[in-house]
């Protein structure tokens, strides 16, 4: 189904499809999705890292038969790496192929050739609007960019067009799904929020994130997920420096499968740490808090 058109018929379309993937999307996660669908908005994820932003926009664009292409921002992401540039060291080639050409014809020669399209270094903003199929389009953690680049995302994202001065204006004719992640480190401007809708993703609860567990690992006992799930929780009320994401608790789940263990027990979570605790001092902490004897 065409992103052009509507691709979802419901909020229940949307868990339902989700789902499919393998993302389970509770209410507010669903009906957001919908909205954004239904309004032709970009949508602004907001939340702690780990907690399945980026995971929606690829689940998003597998439930809809959509191309994902992907936008990792970071500070110093400029225009050239963001949008488009120039292939300057084939210009340079083009323009000493034609060095020989007599006069000022000769120089309007390569000056019409190296400002053409295949001149041109298409980056993922550019790619994602001159698609003529369905497109996700995650702008993963926009907080990270400088405000220059947010300026940038206000252009593209209010009328979806991009001018390139040599080559005129290029206007999308299949909008793309255009999710924005946020991690919360600054706060991003009203201009950009009013521009989209927005939803606040946090850890889910026990319940939800053991169905998420049992659901990506589904050999495992669910006893074990049930310690798993807790154990996490538990780490994540700490103060560490990194907090375990739900992808660690899968890779958890998976540690748990793939040694054998019979029963998750205090040694058996001492082993393997590290799997969801990236810190040696986050895992001094939890040791410690958790009683643990450490190997």
């Amino acid at each position: 189904m065409s992103l052009q058109e509507h691709a979802f018929a419901d909020v229940a379309d949307v868990r339902e499809r989700l789902r499919g993937t393998g993302y389970l999307a509770d209410e507010a996660i669903a009906t957001t999705v919908f909205l954004a669908d239904r309004l032709r908005k970009p949508l602004l994820v907001e939340g702690p890292a780990g907690v399945g932003k980026t995971e929606l926009a690829k689940a998003l664009a597998t439930a809809v038969g959509a191309e994902l292409i992907r936008l990792q921002c970071y500070e110093g992401l400029d225009e050239a790496r963001a949008l488009y540039e120039w292939n300057y060291k084939k210009q340079l080639l083009r323009i000493q192929a034609g060095s020989g050409d007599a006069g000022a014809q000769g120089w309007q020669q390569a000056h019409d050739d190296i400002f053409s399209e295949e001149f041109l270094l298409s980056r993922p903003l550019l790619t994602a609007i001159r698609r003529e199929e369905p497109t996700v389009l995650p702008i993963d953690e926009t907080d990270k960019t400088d405000v220059e680049v947010e300026g940038l995302l206000l252009e593209v994202l209010s009328d979806f067009q991009v001018t390139i001065p040599e080559l005129g204006t290029i206007s999308a004719t299949q909008r793309p799904f255009v999710i924005l992640t946020s991690n919360a480190t600054r706060e991003l401007s009203e201009a950009l929020k009013r521009r989209c809708l927005y939803l606040n993703l946090d850890y889910p609860s026990a319940e939800r994130e053991k169905e998420i567990v049992l659901s990506r690992v589904p050999d495992l006992p669910e006893k074990h997920a049930e310690s798993l799930v807790r154990i996490v929780r538990a780490l994540r009320a700490m103060e560490l420096k990194k907090a375990p994401s739900i992808a660690e608790t899968i890779d958890w789940a998976h540690t748990v499968l793939a040694l054998g263990f019979d029963t998750f027990d205090e040694a058996a979570v001492a082993s393997t740490l590290g799997v969801v605790l990236k810190h040696a001092s986050d895992q001094a902490r939890a040791i410690s808090h958790l009683k643990l004897t450490a190997n």
